[in-house]
């Protein structure tokens, strides 16, 4: 049986549960899938400090180049984490002949046609399993599961440290800012957090779900991305008394043949699939066109989670290195939308909460500029006030364009009669 030799560069977190799981699996793994696959090389610019598994000190280096340039390395698993210098490492493993596995979700959402592009020129093999969803295998499910499937939407709670302060802001009342403190000091927020609390880190991982849902490279910035600092206690408990849980939704959906892809806070039916998501978890909501839906659910982040997809692509690719395999255009998208569609072009329903001074007239105010911009009201109410003087209006809307909402909003926030910058959250589901 031939050994299948891996490299692997960026020995942290993830690395190492990466390394453990290879090292006390290796006969379970060999068992089962008729493969041994080996740690060859292990570089880190770090390769001092102790780290939770043991490793030979003749596989460490500090040389990117010894797991480049070696021969007998068939596998380079790239674990370093952001665009620069992974793109330049990962694309130079190719060029050496080597397949490549990473985990790296902004990396490949800013320049997977250049990762994707080289692969399939020189009939190489990327795995990327772990980019999204941690240890649930939606990569693979969407790029073979659902081949004959033309997906109609995705939905996906994919940032455990927004879904983790929600959660605790919708179960335990906690302010947004308790919850986040909490978030911290359980290691599922960073001290800056503001990839995962402003949305970009899911728009990230949704570019890469349209990718392969669709066919289409949305590089993040393209992609409308609104985060959760705003939402209030209130909020949830407002949006609960209407049915619906409050979920940072990562959405791509087709519309017409045009394709819409946005994060932001929205509003689900407390019956849906994701709604019942808590803590730190994550989920993705599939819609095919012969599959109907489908719910992937799991952890979503930490080091066992991700180093399961991790092995898996490992395990994948060593059976066609073992089985010397011809590979030809290996990664395929197909693009099957004209293109995205603007978020001012975007139709939805609407929950508001305007903080309203209490005194008659102001609802009549509100109601007029929203018909104004042709924005019809399904529900309202007035609550009881929350502070001097100040009464919150909560509505429900019915689809609206987001263009008349957007200016209806700017017009009702500039009167002098509310007291706070009005609070808008989407509606799907």
């Amino acid at each position: 049986m031939k050994k299948i030799k891996v490299g692997l560069i960026g020995f942290g977190t993830i690395g190492s549960g990466v390394v453990k799981a290879l090292k006390t699996k290796r006969s379970f793994l060999r068992d089962r899938t008729g493969v041994d696959i080996v740690i060859d090389k292990i570089c880190d610019k770090d390769i001092s400090t102790k780290r939770p598994v043991k490793v030979s000190k003749k596989v460490l280096t500090k040389s990117i180049g010894k797991v480049l340039y070696d021969p007998d390395i068939d596998i380079v698993v790239e674990l370093v984490g952001g665009v620069y210098p992974a793109r330049d490492i990962i694309l130079e493993a190719l060029r050496q002949g080597k397949h490549v596995v990473t985990a790296n979700k902004a990396l490949l959402s800013e320049v997977g046609d250049d990762v994707f592009g080289l692969a399939n020129r020189l009939g190489l093999l990327v795995g990327f399993e772990a980019s999204v969803g941690g240890g649930i295998p939606i990569i693979k499910s969407l790029r073979e599961g659902f081949i004959a499937n033309k997906i109609e939407l995705i939905y996906g709670i994919i940032n455990g440290t927004s879904n983790f302060i929600l959660s605790n802001m919708a179960e335990g009342g906690l302010s947004f800012d308790d919850a986040l403190e909490l978030a911290q000091k359980k290691g599922y927020a960073e001290h800056d957090p503001s990839l995962d609390i402003e949305g970009i880190d899911s728009a990230h991982k949704l570019s890469i779900l349209a990718l392969l849902g669709f066919g289409v490279h949305v590089k993040p910035k393209k992609i409308y991305t609104e985060g959760i600092s705003d939402i209030e206690p209130v909020d949830i408990e407002y949006a609960r008394e209407h049915g619906y849980a409050i979920k940072l939704l990562a959405i791509a959906k087709r519309s017409g043949t045009s394709l819409e892809l946005r994060v932001h806070p929205t509003l689900i039916p407390v019956d849906h699939l994701l709604a019942s998501v808590g803590g730190a978890y994550n989920a993705i909501f599939v819609r095919g066109d012969l599959v109907g839906d489908n719910l992937f659910y799991g952890r979503g982040a930490g080091p066992e989670p991700t180093s399961s997809a991790v092995v898996a692509d490992i395990v994948d690719i060593a059976k066609v290195v073992q089985e010397d395999a011809k590979i030809e255009n290996s990664i395929i998208f197909k693009k099957d939308v004209t293109g995205l569609k603007h978020m001012n072009d975007v139709r939805s329903r609407y929950y508001m909460r305007f903080s309203a001074v209490d005194k008659p007239g102001v609802l009549a105010k509100i109601s007029g500029i929203l018909g104004k911009y042709d924005i019809s009201i399904a529900t309202v109410t007035q609550k009881e006030k929350r502070s001097s003087q100040i009464a919150p209006i909560v509505m429900m809307t019915h689809e609206a364009l987001e263009r008349d909402m957007a200016r209806a909003l700017k017009e009702i926030n500039a009167l002098s009669v509310i007291k706070k910058k009005s609070v808008r959250v989407r509606v799907e589901g």
